[in-house]
């Protein structure tokens, strides 16, 4: 098992280029099943559950040829609809999330698909419900084996009908919406997700040929078509991975420089950096955060304590929410964390509790973050990261931690982040990658 050894305290100083949207590329990869033409996707990013993916289509007999990089072309002439009863597909598809992703795809182009029951992130239960629910309004079957835990999926005769989401689901609205771009007759979906993922996804649909109406709002309306042809598609930088830079400048007093982010796609992010007390200016595409001593968090109008919150797009990205969690622990002032949507998100916090952040754990949903202004520095011990989004924070609070840490279990932070450690160092930070079996308490 891989670890990394930091030795934090240290200003760093430079430009970062953000990696391609890990949670876009899930959705667009998917996508090349619904075409038998070309397909060329670019700034695709280079980590483990991309390229799981990506390996898993050519298991399906998908053509993959990669051009650079970043660059892809990808052929889904030949699918081979027997690989679904293997061992090797239950095996790769139950141990990535996002092959629930290919079943919206398939369903559409061939009337079957299956799917073994999905792994991924320990942060509580994530439920699949939205969409098989929205499958089944479409006229799709599931018969679920639970000897094997698998879902084999009947959908021969899918059909355009109004869907009201249950919940707006980024991945649940993408899959739904690559089942009905193929099917009989208009789909409705309501309460549909409109993250600049989903808006991406909708827009390489339609240059394919799909017709969809409503992108960017809550209601799409879906003209089911015969075929889809081939196109080109380059994806957005990762907002988290921005958010995550922002949030690492500011607890370690850098000028960073983040460079290429689609600044108009970020939606409220910077300003919800802003309100806890962090400078960032908007230089065209780039972002420019100056070094930084002291950052305080603003109060609400009538000087009640700020509440930070995740809502569904526009609204701030759950994902981010550990990141601000673990930059107000340095700040003047307080802050109530409410982790809406996922109950075991913010349990990491007692790690940084040990490494003396002021933190107070009200429920699953909830911390109470009084932030310390710097008046010491956390310090540096050893901890294991539970899941990709609190493996960052942790290594962002190593970074500004007085003396020497070790986060174990990597394989975390590295399904979603492409050689951080790399380009960290780049930017001056004491980062190694260790052999280690994780802590010994």
């Amino acid at each position: 098992m891989n670890a990394f050894e930091i030795i934090g305290g240290k200003k760093l100083k430079g430009e970062i280029t953000p990696q391609g949207a890990k949670n876009e590329a899930l959705q667009i990869l998917s996508a090349v099943l619904l075409t038998d033409q070309k397909i060329t996707i670019s700034n695709i990013p280079d980590i483990k559950d991309v390229n799981k993916l990506i390996e898993l289509l050519g298991d399906l007999g998908v053509i993959v040829e990669r051009l650079n990089k970043d660059t892809y072309t990808f052929e889904a002439k030949n699918i081979n609809l027997e690989f679904f009863s293997s061992d090797v597909f239950k095996a790769k598809g139950g141990g990535l999330r996002g092959s629930i992703m290919i079943v919206g795809p398939l369903l559409a182009r061939f009337g079957k698909a299956a799917i073994p029951k999905p792994g991924g992130d320990k942060i509580g239960r994530r439920r699949l419900d939205t969409h098989f629910l929205g499958f089944e309004k479409l006229g799709a079957k599931f018969i679920y084996d639970s000897k094997k835990a698998f879902f084999n999926v009947d959908a021969t005769n899918l059909t355009g009908a109004y869907i009201l989401l249950d919940e707006a689901s980024v991945t649940g609205t993408a899959n739904i919406v690559m089942a009905a771009v193929l099917a009989k007759g208009t789909t409705t979906i309501y309460n549909a997700a409109c993250e600049p993922y989903l808006q991406q996804l909708c827009k390489m649909l339609n240059r394919m040929g799909a017709n969809i109406s409503g992108i960017g709002s809550n209601l799409l309306t879906i003209e089911g078509v015969k075929k889809l042809g081939g196109t080109e598609h380059r994806m957005l930088p990762d907002m988290i991975e921005i958010g995550s830079f922002i949030g690492l400048a500011a607890m370690t007093e850098s000028e960073i420089t983040i460079k290429n982010v689609c600044y108009d796609e970020l939606g409220v992010i910077p300003e919800v950096f802003k309100k806890l007390g962090i400078k960032l200016e908007r230089r065209g595409d780039d972002i420019y955060i100056p070094s930084q001593k002291h950052y305080e968090i603003d109060t609400f109008i009538d000087g009640s304590i700020l509440t930070i919150a995740d809502s569904p797009w526009p609204g701030f990205t759950p994902d981010l929410l550990s990141i601000v969690l673990v930059v107000a622990t340095q700040a003047k002032g307080n802050v109530l964390i409410h982790q809406k949507m996922f109950e075991s998100r913010l349990f990491f916090v007692d790690k940084l509790i040990d490494m003396g952040a002021q933190i107070i754990l009200c429920d699953p949903h909830r911390a109470t973050v009084n932030g310390i202004d710097k008046k010491y520095q956390l310090r540096g011990i050893s901890m294991t990261s539970p899941d990709i989004r609190a493996g960052v924070s942790l290594l962002i609070a190593a970074l500004s931690a007085e003396g020497t840490s070790t986060i174990y279990n990597i394989e975390q932070i590295e399904r979603g982040y492409q050689d951080i450690d790399i380009r960290l160092r780049a930017l001056g930070a004491q980062i190694k990658r260790v052999e280690g079996n994780g802590p010994s308490h």
